[in-house]
């Protein structure tokens, strides 16, 4: 048992507050990375602190949809399987988990669960069949159920067993540990922490980790730090002994830890102390969970309306064993339908259907136990951008304790977040992810609310919530979106387009090229996404991209604080747009954007981070000296992007510049006015058509639409969605970060080379000189379509050699290209796989689909050019060819027609009156080709239908 610290110490390195699962886990990584001077303080008593980990039944289902949960889940097993409790006894109980089907709908679920598992590298994942689970599992009633999924390395660990052996070993190397000792609050000075102050004294430290879980958003609004943890309220129950269980009795009054287990938890904890001697289980279907303690069996159920408690009302844990995660117990929600999505079947009629041997049997032990949701329900972790050392890690269970606090502590020490020696991205659970409408009460309540309903729920990844916390935030184009039927989705609080109902009459116009979607690929999408895409391609758009983060950086060192953060070389006019990345210490890539030179001393910084946008935002923050002031523009600044064959048509009539290649050329920005309203317009398109971002103070956006919609008019301009731009960008190979780019991967494994300049310096600059050295190249990227034109799948699905049985990766991004004619994946393979032509497999919704390796992009600018015998001409075509070569050139009456087909580069054009001379360089080759063909026709003009491989957004 652990020996904890009476005294005080005046100071220390790194102070973790809260000794729970959490606060235990991350001492315990600190010491094992080589800190000695850590110190652990929580207001309760320890092990057995009296907060989430000393009630929580610790059961452990390592599978789910996020990749980052899955990996903690895993890695926390292996660690709890190699902590010995003060009994001798391993920590963990691997028992194997089932989580059971009631319904089609849930059996379709567990197949994702296989998925997922083989997606993350979770072992063995099997689908059985009701007798199977009844062979692990004989209390289950077999009738009641369709099926199962089974993981055999789930199981369960005690989290005050688990916390004291965590202790005991972080104290053999130095940490201390003080019990009764309750945070008031964090002093800051020059920027970063200084002080934490308690109700026992101060301690001076350098660094300070904020584990108080469901205690965490007091202490955040103490120090003006945003963090939106909801503490909600779910049932567990111990029945009485059962007579089936009756030879599994198990006395464990004299366990090591049990008076002190008890002191907190009173006689419970004769049960809560005892490990599960068979496979956990999950009814999902009825929200519920199950474990057996000796001859009883544990009960939990989420099957309840949610309970949020006010966080001023939690109270602390005391020494007289009072317990702030703990309130009474409500039969009501027991006993009858309470939650809003299973209004049909109370929880303990569920309980008694599937588990016949509980029927009837008292309930000796019940209690409504707290956890901490957060609005995304991913853990709260990471450097917090406001100060200096301050760390947090919040919102994250037992499960997932042991991976995030290896994680955390990994960032604290060497600066990248780790995971089993590998670099891991944490964007969609930092701290930092945030907006400020997050941080109030009344957002937090409700989302935290709605994330406890649906946790047990069959849940759409594109899912969005619809009652609660909508139009928070509107861009300027919001009411005139509302007029065109935009369907609106919440992105970062933001009421985005997904489509546009107004442009449904242009799915019969396309719909020989938009294939239909009838399974759960075809949730939350509409063939109006594939008709805006293709009429971008074909047309014009106007796309609201209001919503995309936006920084501007000022001052004299402005300069040369971009080039020691940007990978690419920074030193460019004003007027000029450079796309660049910034990676962190290990090389992984942080961030891309553009920066555009605005004036001498000021830039502006574009990313598309979208819901993790702000990380973007925070990591520019954190870095920028005392001559450099970082403002956050987004909000301030409406944009939008023109794009299509004929955005410069459209443009041309309202703009006052000139829009040609000469006067504006590609990424490069100038300020004017479109009608009467100013603009900064910026020549690129993350749609990959020729197109202008128009940027515009917030309170000019409407005007600013509505002007470039109607001087669209005459040429059919329409609005897009979200939907459309993905499966515009994915086919023309533009990354997404947060989805097939983040930190796990450097610029040389994510085909990004051409945005590094490795003349210059920026952080992580010897881990990328490394890897473009040939070193650190254990994946590359690679662009696959599915070999079916007709068939789409979702993100986050094993991919698979041809054949094989391993996965080889999973699948980042994927979307439908409707130019490319077909499913367009993005996944990261060793590298003598990701190569063009290699032949895979990916796994979605139970069937394995061909998929082949292509070179990137799938789609090139094309256009039939027309020679009118002094310039050339760019003319609409409908031919959409998915690969770039020469297709035909062809004149009338006398050209022959030119057989070779290469892909290429085109440079540049030369042209006369008597000849054009084409200059290609076929790809993968050094020496450039000239191509010249004889004008001389007594026909007319000459047609030459070509399509290019420019990278470039123009199509002329």
């Amino acid at each position: 048992m652990m020996n904890a610290s009476d005294s005080l110490p005046d100071a220390a390195g790194t102070v973790v507050i809260g000794a729970g699962i959490v606060g235990c886990n991350v001492a315990y990584q600190l010491t094992q990375l080589g800190r000695e001077d850590v110190v652990v303080v929580d207001q309760g008593p320890m092990p057995t602190t009296g907060g989430s980990s000393s009630h929580a039944p610790g059961i452990m289902f390592q599978t789910a949809e996020s990749k980052e949960l899955s990996q903690f889940a895993d890695y926390s097993r292996e660690l709890y399987t190699e902590l010995e409790g003060a009994d001798g006894r391993q920590a963990y109980y691997e028992t194997g988990g089932i989580e059971v089907a009631r319904s089609e709908e849930r059996m379709a679920f567990l197949q994702r669960r296989v998925e997922h598992a083989e997606a993350w590298g979770i072992e063995d994942p099997q689908i059985l069949s009701p007798s199977e689970v009844t062979e692990l599992l004989p209390e289950v009633d077999a009738e009641q159920i369709l099926g199962g999924y089974y993981s055999p390395t789930d199981g369960q660990v005690s989290g005050v067993i688990a916390c004291d052996a965590l202790a005991r070993e972080a104290m053999d190397e130095g940490a201390t540990f003080v019990p009764h000792t309750r945070t008031s609050d964090i002093d800051m000075a020059d920027g970063g922490v200084d002080t934490v102050v308690t109700e026992r004294g101060t301690i001076q430290c350098d660094e300070v980790v904020i584990a108080t879980n469901i205690w965490a958003r007091q202490l955040g609004d103490q120090i003006g730090v945003n963090l939106p943890v909801t503490p909600v309220e779910h049932q567990y129950t111990m029945t009485e002994s059962l007579e089936a269980l009756a030879d599994n009795a198990v006395d464990v009054t004299d366990h090591p830890l049990f008076e002190n287990y008890e002191n907190v938890s009173g006689e419970k904890a004769k049960r809560l102390l005892i490990g599960p001697d068979r496979p956990i289980l999950r009814d999902q279907d009825n929200a519920m969970y199950f474990r057996t303690h000796g001859d009883s069996y544990g009960i939990g159920s989420y099957n309840h309306e949610p309970v949020v408690p006010d966080p001023d009302d939690l109270g602390g844990n005391d020494a007289d064993g009072e317990q702030g995660s703990v309130h009474e117990f409500n039969e009501r929600h027991m006993y009858s339908a309470t939650h809003p999505d299973r209004p049909h079947k109370p929880p303990r009629q569920a309980s008694d259907e599937l588990l016949p041997a509980t029927e009837g049997a008292d309930l000796e032990f019940k209690y409504n136990g707290m956890f901490a949701e957060s609005p995304n329900g991913r853990p709260i972790m990471g450097p917090v951008q406001e100060y200096e050392g301050l760390w947090t890690a919040a919102a994250i269970w037992v499960t997932h304790a042991g991976g995030a606090g290896r994680a955390l502590a990994e960032w604290m020490v060497n600066g990248v977040p780790r995971l089993n020696d590998k670099p891991m991205d944490l964007a969609h659970c930092s701290v930092n992810r945030f907006d400020e409408h997050e941080g109030s009460w009344d957002f937090t309540r409700d989302i935290g609310a709605e994330e406890y309903r649906i946790v047990y729920n069959v849940m759409h990844p594109k899912w969005v919530w619809t009652d609660k916390q909508r139009d928070i935030r509107k861009t300027p184009m919001y009411h005139a979106h509302k007029e065109l039927d935009a369907e609106l989705w919440a992105e970062a609080g933001w009421e985005e387009p997904q489509w546009f109902e107004s442009n449904a009459d242009l799915v019969s116009r396309y719909e020989d090229q938009i294939p239909a979607r009838d399974g759960w690929e075809g949730e939350y999408w509409s063939p109006i996404e594939g008709a805006e895409a293709l009429h971008v391609r074909d047309a014009v758009g106007l796309h609201d991209m209001t919503s995309f983060n936006k920084v501007e950086v000022v001052g004299t060192g402005a300069g040369e604080f971009l080039q020691q953060l940007c990978t690419n070389d920074i030193d460019m006019g004003v007027g000029e747009i450079r796309y660049t990345l910034m990676c962190n210490e290990g090389g992984g890539v942080r961030a891309d954007l553009t920066v555009t030179r605005t004036d001498e001393n000021r830039y502006l910084l574009l990313t598309t981070g979208r819901e993790v946008g702000n990380n973007h935002v925070a990591w520019v923050n954190q870095h920028a000296p005392a001559d450099v002031v970082v403002n956050d523009v987004t909000s301030n600044m409406a944009a939008m992007v023109c794009t299509g064959p004929d955005a410069r048509k459209v443009l041309s009539d309202v703009i006052d510049t000139d829009l040609s290649d000469e006067a504006f050329p590609f990424y490069t920005t100038e300020e004017t006015y479109v009608n009467n309203v100013p603009v900064r317009a910026m020549r690129l398109s993350f749609a990959g058509e020729l197109g202008w971002e128009l940027y515009t103070p917030s309170e000019y956006g409407e005007t600013l639409w509505n002007h470039v919609l109607e001087a669209g008019e005459e040429y059919d301009i329409r609005p897009y969605g979200s939907g459309a731009l993905d499966a515009l960008r994915i086919e023309k190979g533009f990354r997404l970060w947060g989805a097939d780019l983040h930190t796990e991967h450097n610029p040389y494994e994510a085909g990004l080379e051409f945005a590094v300049d490795l003349e210059t310096d920026f952080i992580g600059k010897n881990a990328v000189a490394s890897a473009a050295a040939g070193d650190n190249i254990n994946h590359e990227v690679a662009a696959v379509t599915l070999d079916d034109a007709d068939e789409s799948i979702l993100p986050h699905r094993p991919v698979y050699a041809e054949g094989d049985d391993d996965a080889l990766g999973y699948v980042h991004s994927a979307e439908y290209g409707y130019t490319a004619e077909a499913c367009v994946a993005y996944t990261y393979l060793p590298p003598e796989k990701a190569v063009a032509g290699t032949k895979l497999e990916v796994l979605f919704e139970g069937d394995r689909y061909s998929a082949t390796v292509r070179e990137e992009p799938l789609v090139w600018h094309h256009r039939r050019v027309l020679f009118d015998g002094s310039r050339l001409i760019a003319a609409p075509t409908q031919t959409n060819l998915p690969t770039a070569h020469v297709h035909e050139t062809t004149v009338r009456g006398q050209w022959p027609r030119l057989q070779k087909y290469c892909i290429f580069d085109i440079l540049c054009f030369h042209h006369t009156l008597e000849r054009v001379e084409i200059v290609t360089r076929p790809r993968h080759e050094s020496e450039p080709l000239k191509r010249s063909f004889s004008t001389h026709s007594s026909a007319g003009p000459v047609h030459l239908y070509l399509q290019f491989g420019l990278v470039s957004d123009s199509n002329e």
